[in-house]
């Protein structure tokens, strides 16, 4: 089985994460970085903004693309920040979001959350589908650990004893959101390509 998929990411640490994590699971095809424009992800859904990336990917390189949104939905404040997990504090940057969400979270006693992942999957005939999973857990008071991006410092899943930015690369591969919606994912891709 032999193919080329675009990875519909700027950002290079997700593009390393999803080929450790896809890894062996796609046989022969192959994982290209995204080098086109951004689109506006206006989509009120993480699925909605996933297909957004993805479609885009396919119009500018005419090939089959893989996208995902994520975020974490805190569940005393409704699901916040959850699609607007990445802009939570207006500037962009990781620190300024779990600063913001800290300061939300100041005196709450009850503070599970879960990390969300739709994971799209787009042809260039416009077949589409999507896969969701979630990862359970609870915001900490603080953070603590300095791997993964994003708010894992402020993160402790159900599943581990330390929080997401504390796991080795492998733990996180193999109990994330993402780890989980792209494996579902993975095997209609290799449908697609015939394996």
């Amino acid at each position: 089985m032999t193919g080329t998929v675009v990875l519909a990411t700027h950002n290079q640490g997700k593009v390393v994460e999803l080929r450790e994590i896809l890894g062996d699971a796609l046989g022969g095809v192959a994982l290209e970085a995204y080098d086109g424009p951004e689109p506006v992800e206006d989509g009120d859904t993480y699925a909605a903004n996933a297909l957004i990336k993805a479609r885009a990917a396919v119009a500018h390189t005419g090939l089959p693309a893989l996208a995902d949104d994520s975020g974490i939905a805190v569940d005393v404040l409704g699901g916040a920040p959850g699609i607007h997990s990445a802009r939570y504090a207006g500037t962009r940057v990781d620190a300024d979001n779990i600063a913001l969400l800290l300061s939300r979270l100041e005196g709450v006693v009850e503070r599970t959350a879960a990390f969300v992942c739709a994971a799209a999957f787009v042809t260039p005939d416009g077949t589409e589908h999507v896969v969701e999973a979630v990862w359970n857990g609870e915001v900490t008071t603080e953070p603590i650990g300095d791997g993964g991006h994003g708010y894992d410092p402020v993160f402790r899943p159900d599943d581990a004893d330390r929080t997401s930015a504390e796991l080795t690369r492998e733990e996180k591969n193999a109990l994330s959101h993402r780890a989980k919606a792209f494996r579902g994912i993975a095997p209609i891709v290799r449908e697609y390509f015939g394996a």
